[in-house]
């Protein structure tokens, strides 16, 4: 809130103001805001910020792609945060000349659709993130293609579940989450998406495994502490193996 404050102050002195919500420079900050409401479960202060986002058509093309990459995160984050794979399946990627930061609506569309059941879908926005991926190569973008990689892996350990192939999905959403450990983050997306090792620890559930989902989600929470799907996740899982107090311990964080 104070950084947002700061960015506001200073396009007052500088530019006379001006409309806020087009302000490129605001996204960072915001994307990080909403992370942070949406972990609180304080959705309607997130959606604010959604809706103020979606009043903008688009960022300005010259500006540095921090700002679209979060411009880009926002609407993803939201759906996916709160489990609206319909909603996310519908997303359209905002205008933008940077590959990387569409692919995050690409992402979340063929994350919202293959958990939808709609593989076609899922499908379609795969073939999108492959075609962003040849032009991040083409600039020799390597370390954005590499997280089209991951995107990709993911999206397709998704639609691979949904089509019965559970070995195939494990596998597939494992390695995601193998390849996301070893990546350093750029600060143009420090605020990741849903970690992918959380994606696993999903996943594995629906595959009549808990015990390893509830380490899945114990090692996300290592990397990204007290997040609301992962320590909802773990205490479900615990619950299923009636493993009562560490459900309970789960559920009491959820509630700090």
């Amino acid at each position: 809130l104070a950084s947002d404050a700061a960015i506001k102050a200073y396009a007052a002195r500088t530019a006379g103001g001006g409309d806020a919500a087009a302000n490129p420079a605001r996204y960072h900050q915001l994307d990080f805001l909403m992370n942070a409401y949406l972990q609180l479960g304080q959705d309607q202060r997130a959606k604010a910020i959604v809706d103020q986002r979606n009043s903008v058509t688009q960022l300005p093309g010259d500006y540095r792609f921090s700002g679209h990459t979060a411009f880009a995160a926002i609407p993803v984050r939201y759906a996916i945060e709160r489990g609206e794979w319909a909603e996310a399946a519908l997303l359209i990627p905002a205008p933008t000349p940077y590959a990387q930061a569409e692919a995050i609506t690409w992402f979340g569309r063929a994350l919202g659709a293959a958990r939808s059941g709609d593989g076609a879908a899922a499908r379609r926005s795969v073939d999108e993130l492959l075609r962003l991926r040849a032009k991040l190569l083409a600039t020799n973008e390597t370390y954005w293609a590499a997280q089209l990689d991951i995107y990709t892996l993911a999206a397709e350990a998704w639609i691979a579940f949904a089509e019965g192939r559970r070995r195939k999905a494990i596998a597939s959403m494992r390695e995601a989450a193998e390849r996301e450990d070893r990546a350093e983050k750029n600060v143009a997306m420090e605020n990741r998406l849903s970690p992918m090792r959380e994606l696993l620890g999903e996943l594995l559930p629906e595959a009549g495994q808990p015990g390893p989902a509830q380490r899945e989600f114990a090692a996300s929470l290592q990397v990204v502490p007290n997040r609301f799907r992962s320590l909802a996740g773990a205490a479900r899982a615990a619950g299923s193996l009636k493993q009562e107090e560490d459900a309970r311990t789960y559920h009491e964080r959820l509630l700090l």
